[in-house]
């Protein structure tokens, strides 16, 4: 079975319809992952189908959950959730932040790919980073603590915008371990295809 045919039944499992386009630029992501990783090592995970399982659609998943249309991936890193979500959300913008050369390189190159335009790919720490007018949402997948993400990323958000973490196993110490200004809204248990292993997303909001 060809991975684009993996791909479209996977998506069929959590009924999201994509473009023959769309569904054709996340398979060439994959295989521009599994290419580069090989020297970049990007990401643990090799075999192309569990980085559908593991990547595309644990980040696709939380699509539903994003309000707004100017967010910013921060340590995004091989550029997840970031590029899944700006390839099926092309009417939204995407800052994808890291401070490492090499995966800004391979961000380069997949934008070059698939011809993102709704992208712009910037080398930087995040507490480094500025923005004049803030973001709808901020999200973060395994990047810090919440505490840490709150705290390096608050001048960046909006005052009414959204912070989404991506998250596994949440512990207890984390959830109520906040800064001061900062309350969880919710939290959604991720169901994702074939992946035995919890996932979770949590959002938080400013007061």
């Amino acid at each position: 079975m060809t991975l684009l045919n993996q791909l479209t039944q996977l998506l069929a499992t959590i009924n999201v319809n994509l473009t023959e386009k769309q569904k054709q630029q996340l398979v060439t992501y994959v295989k521009l992952l599994v290419k580069w990783n090989k020297i970049y090592n990007l990401t643990s995970v090799h075999d192309s189908y569990q980085i559908l399982i593991r990547h595309i659609m644990d980040s696709i998943v939380v699509n539903n959950q994003l309000n707004g249309t100017l967010f910013i991936d921060v340590g995004t890193g091989a550029g997840l959730p970031g590029i899944p979500l700006a390839i099926i959300r092309p009417h939204s913008y995407f800052v994808l932040l890291d401070s490492l050369g090499k995966r800004i390189c391979f961000l380069k190159e997949v934008q070059y790919q698939l011809r993102l335009q709704n992208i712009n790919v910037i080398k930087s720490k995040v507490e480094q980073y500025e923005i004049e007018t803030g973001f709808d949402g901020v999200i973060s997948r395994a990047f810090a603590s919440l505490y840490k993400m709150l705290i390096l990323c608050r001048h960046i958000l909006k005052p009414c915008g959204h912070f989404y973490a991506l998250k596994g196993i949440i512990r207890d110490e984390e959830k109520v371990n906040l800064p001061t200004g900062f309350f969880i809204e919710s939290i959604t248990k991720l169901m994702i295809p074939e992946l035995n292993e919890q996932r979770h997303l949590i959002i938080l909001s400013m007061k």
